[in-house]
């Protein structure tokens, strides 16, 4: 069934309660290219659980999300033809290994682009602590539904603004290869989509091949951002945004480019392709 809008808008959605265990967290921070030096120590604190470990500060992506929504039939949404457009996370407080977490989501927004042209979907996210209630963070995604435009909504709304990335060089340049797996040991954080593992799928939704998680590509400079101003300390970022322009192949190397302005940007290094634009982060 197409879109209704007001059935989607009004879904709701329930609570999900996470808790965050050091093998999830150990997980996460390798299905993002963390640990590919095994002698680094600093990103062994993100990889090994037998230390006290640290937290990837994009891991909220993943935290409190409803699996399998975008699928639900109920929503109306052509899930084959669905792109991860924009992401944005905004700490408030860390996170820590053991803790519990409740996820609780919401769409904030619902564009349609016309017939033809899509629609635009932005979910947000609060992440608390289920113990204490302290807000630890908010995650904004902003979904392309390729397959879903003209069903009678709003052709205007709120979506996040992300700045231009600035003219000139960069400042730093980081470059941090993926591996041809990578994003099959993505898929265990609960994104199983078949886009990123099966080559039919894949054809179908217009792709050579299976293609990198957005998230997946978003942990990837979220690593190079860590190791270039913060030393791999997570508690120093506490707002990461940017807009994925293009995807990412399973096995190619991302060069993310970043001013101290604070902002960034990441291109695939073998085809010379900018897969990342608009990215913003900000430091303690």
């Amino acid at each position: 069934m197409p879109i209704h809008y007001e059935t989607l808008m009004n879904l709701q959605i329930p609570e999900v309660r996470q808790t965050i265990s050091k093998r999830d967290a150990a997980l996460y921070a390798l299905s993002c290219g963390l640990g590919a030096d095994p002698m680094d120590e600093a990103q062994l604190d993100y990889v090994d659980f037998d230390r006290t470990m640290k937290i990837l500060p994009s891991m909220p992506v993943i935290l409190g999300y409803p699996t399998g929504f975008i699928a639900d039939p109920r929503t109306g949404i052509d899930h084959v033809k669905v792109v991860h457009g924009e992401q944005m996370v905004a700490l408030f407080a860390p996170l820590l290994p053991g803790q519990e977490v409740i996820g609780r989501n919401r769409i904030a927004s619902l564009i349609d682009k016309g017939e033809g042209r899509g629609a635009l979907m932005v979910m947000e996210r609060e992440i608390t602590d289920a113990k204490t209630g302290v807000h630890l963070a908010t995650t904004t995604a902003t979904i392309f539904l390729r397959g879903d435009g003209g069903f009678g909504g709003p052709a205007t709304g709120t979506t996040p603004i992300l700045p231009k990335t600035p003219d000139g060089p960069p400042d730093i340049t980081i470059d941090l290869p993926t591996r041809p797996e990578q994003a099959l040991y993505y898929r265990f954080n609960g994104d199983d989509n078949p886009l990123h593992a099966a080559p039919k799928f894949a054809a179908r939704a217009g792709f050579p091949r299976p293609i990198l998680h957005g998230l997946c590509t978003f942990g990837v400079t979220t690593h190079a951002l860590l190791k270039a101003i913060s030393n791999y300390n997570p508690t120093h970022l506490t707002k990461l945004g940017c807009r994925f322009s293009a995807p990412v192949f399973p096995g190619e190397t991302i060069r993310t480019e970043i001013w101290h302005t604070g902002h960034f940007r990441a291109r695939a290094v073998e085809r010379d392709i900018v897969v990342v634009g608009n990215g913003v982060f900000e430091v303690k």
